[in-house]
């Protein structure tokens, strides 16, 4: 995919897969939801998840963003990266309002409605925000375009 092609496509998909390091040497996945910023993607999490606790120990992580159902439908990327884990609540709260006006806008898309809003500033004290910062170049793949040939 282009440059312009995954932004489009980050910008449509709503789900990551975060893959962290397990202290006993295994693949940790778990699914998040995720805002794009300045181009790196960025979740949160309950600061006392399993996750957390592998990004604590190591904070490489692969993330990956896929869509499609038939195999000439498959579309992707594989992002490797590093967690920066922001533990202030002030960070942590105007992020999850961020992540909120993405997955649970009020009407017209206007921000979310204050129940939501309250619910976030609840929630943040007990949660991080993850920023991914890459490492590498994003590894992206679109199955539509092998125009039938594989």
């Amino acid at each position: 995919m282009s440059e312009q092609e995954l932004a489009a496509f980050l910008d449509e998909q709503r789900t990551v897969v975060v893959a962290t390091n397990g202290r006993d040497g295994w693949p940790h996945l778990m699914p998040l939801w995720y805002v794009v910023r300045d181009g790196e993607l960025w979740s949160w999490t309950y600061a006392r998840s399993q996750k957390v606790r592998n990004l604590e120990r190591d904070p490489r992580v692969t993330l990956q963003v896929e869509d499609g159902e038939q195999y000439q439908e498959l579309r992707g990327v594989m992002i490797r990266a590093n967690a920066v884990l922001h533990r202030d609540v002030e960070t942590v709260e105007a992020f999850g309002a961020e992540l909120f006006a993405r997955y649970a806008p009020g009407p017209g898309g206007a921000p979310p409605a204050p129940e939501v809003l309250e619910m976030v500033r609840a929630q943040a004290p007990k949660r991080v925000a993850l920023r991914f910062v890459a490492a590498a170049a994003p590894v992206t793949w679109d199955h539509g375009k092998l125009d039938g040939t594989y």
